[in-house]
């Protein structure tokens, strides 16, 4: 295969008529100039530039392959110029998946905001609590809650101090009263989250000296966690769900967080890739963007303002 330098140094001799100065314009030797001309004739097998002491001329067999090379040459830089150019475009398909909750409810506005910003871009999201195989799935990014179970993805924090919280709607806590300790959760219905055949009935907490785990009931179970947070709205039970997922509702007055001086599990957003050749400049400043969202909606509840917590 011929090589680009090669192809360049050939180039350079023919239009200087000399293979000195063309080896003095690539800042290499003679030598490896000399070396460079004989290997690209021997992998052609043709003498391309006939040399005297004094002179270079290009032969027939040169006269007639030299267009061909400055062409060669000529789109490699074109595709090299292109590849740059759409570097530092924000365009093409991004494509992701992300929590159905958090998806729906926060992320869907800010990727509107950020196409708006970027109208050559076109997002393909797929919404699910199942964790996105992204060696086979058609996604270059996941966002998912907790610390990431396969070690061979690449994990960038997106809002590493995020926390669950205990909430309830002020209809259900008026008909069932409100939980001032743990243990009174027994007498309470507990909307449940399930991923797969598991469900997530074990809460734990840390009352600031202890960590405190309790088993949990209740009449509702779903896989989907955007259903758990619509029935905690509708007054149907307490949940536990994610700060991010349901700050809106807290701040809207649509559930109540109870129990606040209790520190919750963590539940860590982090953005997950199977290789760092996906972190594209659109992925770089969607991340920037959810980095920046997510640290204001957790600064708004006193639990996530320290590292403690």
């Amino acid at each position: 295969m011929l090589r680009f330098d090669d192809l360049q140094l050939f180039v350079r001799a023919a239009d200087l008529g000399s293979l000195s100065a063309a080896a003095r314009g690539m800042d290499m030797s003679a030598a490896v100039a000399s070396a460079a001309l004989k290997r690209i004739e021997q992998q052609l097998g043709a003498r391309l530039l006939a040399r005297s002491t004094r002179s270079l001329r290009l032969t027939a067999e040169g006269e007639g392959f030299v267009e061909y090379a400055r062409a060669a040459l000529s789109n490699l830089d074109e595709g090299r110029r292109l590849l740059a150019g759409s570097q530092d475009q924000v365009s093409g398909i991004l494509q992701l998946s992300a929590p159905s909750d958090f998806g729906r409810n926060l992320l869907l506005p800010w990727l509107d905001e950020f196409q708006r910003e970027h109208p050559g871009l076109t997002v393909r999201l797929l919404l699910g609590d199942r964790i996105a195989d992204l060696f086979r799935q058609p996604v270059d990014i996941a966002l998912r809650y907790g610390e990431p179970e396969d070690s061979s993805l690449v994990a960038l924090p997106i809002a590493p101090q995020n926390r669950r919280v205990l909430c309830a709607a002020p209809s259900y806590l008026a008909r069932q009263g409100e939980p001032r300790q743990l243990e009174q959760l027994a007498q309470h219905n507990c909307l449940l989250f399930m991923l797969g055949s598991r469900v997530h009935d074990h809460w734990s907490f840390h009352d600031g000296k202890r960590e405190v785990s309790l088993t949990v009931s209740g009449d509702r179970f779903s896989d989907d966690a955007d259903v758990v947070r619509l029935w905690a709205v509708a007054g149907a039970g307490i949940a536990y769900k994610s700060w991010l997922d349901v700050a809106p509702d807290v701040l809207a007055g649509r559930l109540k967080v109870l129990i606040p001086e209790l520190q919750c599990e963590r539940a860590p957003l982090n953005l997950l890739c199977a290789h760092r050749a996906h972190l594209s400049k659109p992925v770089n400043l969607l991340r920037e963007m959810l980095v920046s969202r997510c640290a204001s909606s957790s600064s708004q509840f006193p639990t996530f303002s320290g590292e403690g917590h």
